[in-house]
């Protein structure tokens, strides 16, 4: 709590009353998102004696019909009601899936899949459509709002506010006709019943509304039918083409790449329609699967005038030798720069030496882009409106101009820099013993990359020649430090996952031409440490000064979450304590690293954590082990830094920064949202290029890891090329298999006929659908032998790998189709950007 925040008055009627007004006017506002009674007392700034009377007055005002409970203890806002849709004239029912074929069939009665599909970015703007109501409906008890996931079967879910990642308990399931004309990501209203899944009771309802649409453009390729145009939608957002006006005013060719903004949503009962509003190009030319994405997901263009105008005048107003006088010259230490080899911005740099009472002190130095950037200015609304640069495969869409990302705030080596520089003093063992913040400017004496200080630490003699003494006895000393911090974090419960990161490599064209693993070595856990401890000095003395600052947080997994783990690590043959202990997910993790099931471990703990994401709450860092932790390291590409970097501004000028709880919870939702965007849209472009280049490899064989089991199938990852596909249960040897969500397995009665996270399966291309973004594989064999190890008795069971010859049958039709979902873990070069 702020220490200027006023007391809260003496508990009486009239103060209850203020408390219910502030709080009304609170979540009746547009931006209100729903929360828990908690963080809503520190956005009201509610002291903590008056937290039960704020609970007593959102129980009143729920009573009063005034609010609602959402789930998880959610405070939601209640809405008025208005009609319902008019109805459609019925047509034709569409035809129901054929089922998986006789021989391969799960045992007890199967639920549908759940869609394991991406999403788009939000538009800006409000669509009236059919299904969309400009005014608020009353929320009946028997009705539920949420977010609407859609399957390619036609069939879907609503995921209420507040649900956690990964925990499905509380999805409503939506049958294909009761879909009205909802697509993925809209925000919907939905009618609750309940329908029998087998012993289990569980929720189904109708959407009779949708309340705002996620997006109205969408990309595809246009074809023609019958004299008419038409547009099939990418991603498989609906189930046929959509009707176009007047194509051929845009001059569209039959197997262009078009971006359309539709007219009519497409429903069970009436065809949709659109306009094309641009065309990309000829399907497969060079370049244009890029476009695609870069309309389908709303992703920044060129950046406006006035931004660049801005950039222009603080490269005109900028000498390398100005302001010297208020910053603090560190340019006579030795600092140096360690980035991937084909970075072309360097925003981090490095000084360490000893002090006179033995510590350690640790500069990192991070490129003040708050001195380019000004508070407010066309060029700041810019940076906020993109949030983040975007890392696609083939290019960079920076969020700063490359006037000012590349050259005023790059910090390149023997050029005069300015920073804002924490030093942090360190003993022997590691243990911070304080820190303090500058402005600053540097003169970086040397640029590293990886590769090199790999190559020093394995043989640093050679480098004794190449190097200044005082840049050599850096690097040294820095190995040093890095790893005793690093042994230090993980004592105290860090979690650190080993999993699999494979890079595309492209042509000129932009086109697959092959892969490359890329290893996360020592020199990315010296720049990755450093990074840390400076992004939670900063977080630790903004918190010491009584401020609510914009975090990075990292909420713990759900209990359900941690129980599945625990059970799937038990059928592992690991004997464990419940693993709602941080301390036992990470004895378990390091138990099973260099084993064979070592990825099988690291991909089911990776999929219980939630997301990280942007917020001022209170809520920590769980696989950091860190109470407060903020972004501060790289404000070149990421807005919350530069939020951060001019608190800490604020604070060397002696000033009160902004500190307003409700503003950051609105810049950190903008900014998760954002982040989410690019991360969505480079899995989508590195996927689409995938199976272009497979597309023409039908039949051939791969080898790879499974990285999703469901009732309907596996989804496995190429080990060499990281395209993901779909293993049909049809397609598995023929047999009779269990389906165990705990143990995430596909168990058959026949020897070898077990599936489970984790395994190792050489499959062959069986289809690749380049619009709906699919690709089928059939099963050849496991690759090698498998063992199931009790590693506490030291008992181990055999696992024979399938044979070729028990492969599945030729293709039948399908059945329960789920869409997929890249599994891609955090790169190499992002991991210190945590």
């Amino acid at each position: 709590m702020s220490p200027s925040d006023k007391p809260s008055k003496p508990h009486s009627d009239g103060h209850a009353d203020e408390i219910a007004t502030r709080l009304l006017r609170l979540v009746e506002s547009s931006d209100y998102r729903p929360a828990k009674p908690l963080v809503l007392a520190k956005r009201l700034k509610i002291e903590e004696s008056d937290i039960r009377l704020l609970k007593q007055v959102i129980k009143r005002l729920i009573h009063n019909g005034k609010l609602a409970w959402g789930p998880k203890h959610l405070v939601l806002r209640r809405s008025a009601k208005s009609a319902s849709p008019s109805p459609k004239a019925p047509t034709a029912p569409k035809p129901t899936p054929a089922r998986a074929p006789a021989s391969n069939r799960i045992d007890s009665k199967r639920s549908a899949p759940t869609s394991r599909g991406t999403t788009r970015r939000p538009d800006s703007s409000r669509h009236e459509s059919k299904g969309v109501s400009a005014t608020r409906h009353e929320t009946r008890r028997n009705e539920s709002e949420g977010i609407f996931r859609r399957a390619s079967a036609g069939y879907g879910f609503v995921i209420p506010p507040g649900a956690v990642a990964g925990d499905r308990s509380g999805d409503v399931f939506v049958p294909p006709r009761k879909t009205l004309d909802a697509v993925s990501g809209d925000r919907v209203r939905v009618r609750l019943s309940k329908r029998r899944d087998g012993d289990q009771t569980k929720l189904s309802g109708e959407i009779i509304e949708v309340l705002e649409r996620r997006t109205v453009r969408f990309v595809g390729t246009y074809r023609e039918r019958g004299g008419f145009g038409l547009v099939v939608v990418d991603g498989g957002a609906f189930d046929s083409a959509i009707l176009v006006g007047d194509a051929g005013a845009k001059n569209c060719r039959p197997g262009e790449k078009v971006v359309i903004e539709m007219v009519r949503f497409p429903s069970v009962d009436e065809q949709g329609e659109a306009v094309v509003v641009e065309v990309l190009g000829p399907r497969g030319k060079p370049g244009v699967d890029t476009l695609s994405i870069i309309h389908e997901f709303g992703l920044p263009g060129e950046f406006p005038e006035a931004a660049l105008a801005e950039a222009r005048a603080q490269a005109e107003a900028f000498a390398e030798d100005k302001g010297k006088q208020d910053r603090f010259d560190f340019t006579r230490q030795t600092v140096i720069t360690i980035d991937p080899a084909t970075a072309r911005d360097f925003d981090d740099a490095i000084s360490l030496h000893r002090l006179d009472n033995g510590h350690w002190q640790l500069g990192v130095h991070i490129a003040d882009v708050a001195h380019f950037v000004p508070r407010g200015s066309p060029l700041d609304k810019e940076a906020y409106a993109r949030g983040n640069s975007v890392y696609l495969p083939d290019r960079v869409i920076p969020m700063l101009p490359e006037i000012i990302s590349n050259n005023l705030a790059s910090l390149q080596p023997n050029r005069r820099r300015f920073t804002m520089s924490v030093l942090i003093e360190f003993t022997e063992n590691a243990t911070v013993i304080g820190a303090d913040w500058y402005r600053g400017v540097i003169k970086s004496a040397q640029r590293f990359n990886y590769e090199e200080i790999d190559d020093f630490l394995v043989k640093p003699e050679p480098w004794r020649e190449k190097l200044t003494p005082d840049v050599f006895r850096l690097v040294r000393d820095m190995h040093t430090l890095a790893m005793t911090m690093r042994k230090r974090r993980m004592s105290r419960g860090a979690i650190d996952l080993v999993l699999p990161d494979v890079k595309i490599d492209l042509d000129d064209d932009g086109r697959v031409v092959g892969a490359h693993s890329e290893t996360y070595t020592e020199s990315h856990q010296m720049i990755e440490e450093f990074m840390l401890a400076a992004n939670e000095a900063v977080a630790q003395k903004l918190v010491d000064n009584k401020l609510f600052l914009l975090r990075r947080v990292h909420e713990p997994p759900s209990e359900k979450k941690l129980t599945d783990l625990t059970e799937f690590v038990r059928h592992l043959g690991y004997k464990c304590e419940s693993l709602q202990s941080r301390f036992e997910i990470k004895r378990i993790v390091d138990l099973s690293r260099n084993k064979p099931e070592q990825q099988a471990v690291h991909f089911a703990v990776l999929r219980s954590m939630q997301k990280a994401a942007y917020s001022p709450r209170e809520s920590g860092h769980y696989a950091l082990a860190s109470d407060a932790y903020c972004h501060f390291t790289s404000p070149i590409r990421r807005y919350p830094d530069l939020v951060i970097h001019r608190m800490v501004a604020d604070m060397i000028d002696l000033k009160r920064p902004q500190s307003d709880f409700d503003r950051l919870g609105q810049i950190g939702l903008h900014c998760s949202g954002t982040e989410q965007r690019a991360e969505q849209a480079e899995r989508e472009l590195t996927k689409l290029k995938l199976l272009g280049f497979f597309v023409e490899k039908i039949g051939m064989e791969i080898d790879t890891v499974v990285t999703g089991v469901e009732s309907f199938g596996l989804f496995a990852q190429g080990i060499k090329l990281p395209v993901e596909g779909l293993l049909h249960l049809e397609h598995l040897p023929i047999d009779r298999y269990m389906f165990d969500p705990l143990a995430k397995s596909l168990i058959g009665h026949k020897a070898g006929n077990e599936f489970r996270l984790g395994d190792k399966l050489t499959l062959k291309i069986r289809t690749v659908d380049l619009d709906r973004r699919e690709m089928d594989f059939e099963f050849l064999s496991k690759l090698g032998t498998y063992t199931s190890t009790n590693h506490e008795t030291g008992k181990t069971t055999k696992r024979v790998a399938t044979k070729p010859s028990q492969s599945a049958r030729p293709a039948q039709s399908r059945s329960n189709r789920g869409s997929g979902k890249n599994l891609k873990p955090r790169s190499s070069q992002h991991r210190r950007r945590r």
